[in-house]
């Protein structure tokens, strides 16, 4: 069983790296590839290690392919901003990753629109 204190402490750490990065991505950052990007959730290893950053793209396959490159091209500085604005001793490595989840629920309600129809 994990102690409460600390689970509350990753937690808080989580939902400040969560904001931090949406506040780089969505304003500070410069490069010409990234385009409407939200950052929908931070995932941190058990060891705070490793953070995994669940965005979003809007845009059709080519432009969510251009932004993920600019965002990788971009952890370098996204991780020197995470230790100076949040005075950490060390920044997680930064792994992005496409939130699909919005795509897999609306096809979910469009199948239960569906299922709904037929029992009528």
């Amino acid at each position: 069983m994990e102690n409460r204190g600390l689970r509350h402490h990753r937690e808080r750490r989580r939902e400040a790296l969560r904001e931090e990065i949406a506040t780089l991505v969505e304003g500070e950052l410069e490069d010409p590839r990234i385009g409407l990007v939200t950052v929908n959730e931070v995932q941190l290893a058990p060891d705070g290690k490793v953070a995994r950053v669940y965005v979003q793209v809007d845009g059709d396959e080519n432009e969510v392919a251009e932004s993920m490159q600019g965002l990788e091209a971009s952890i370098g500085y996204i991780k020197h901003q995470l230790v100076t604005n949040l005075g950490l001793r060390h920044s997680p490595e930064l792994v992005f990753m496409l939130d699909r989840s919005q795509l897999y629920r609306s096809r979910i309600d469009e199948l239960l629109t569906r299922i709904k129809k037929r029992k009528r």
